[in-house]
């Protein structure tokens, strides 16, 4: 699966911005989905994640009540809508899919080594 991220850019704290990442290269059965992010001088770290069947999802205890993960299965497309954005939210964020390895339906992946693809980043820079 090929991903292609977008809808990064430069907001003031409080703001939001909308994330999309576009699957494409396989069809059929949508698969777990998840959104990391890599400030910079940090290690790459989980922000969310979707199963593939969409009853599970799971989110990292900063974003938690401000961000929320969302597929549209016809548009083959992820989304991250973040809300109430603040400076230290500020990073690069990655798209991945859990595509090729063998998964259960509900569980939503949080680590990045469950992921077989990735995208290329969007960069997300939050003003104070």
């Amino acid at each position: 699966v090929q991903l292609q991220a977008s809808g990064g850019g430069l907001v003031q704290a409080g703001g939001s911005l909308r994330l999309s990442c576009a699957a494409s290269g396989r069809t059929g059965s949508p698969y777990p989905v998840g959104w990391f992010r890599q400030a910079p001088d940090k290690e790459r770290e989980f922000v969310t994640a979707l199963s593939a069947r969409g009853d599970s999802t799971r989110l990292q205890d900063s974003v938690k009540g401000r961000f929320t993960i969302s597929r549209n299965v016809v548009k083959n497309t992820v989304y991250l809508q973040m809300n109430s954005l603040k400076p230290e939210d500020t990073a690069v964020y990655y798209c991945a899919a859990r595509s090729t390895s063998d998964y259960n339906v509900h569980v939503a992946y949080t680590r990045a080594r469950d992921y077989d693809d990735w995208g290329q980043g969007t960069l997300v820079t939050v003003s104070s």
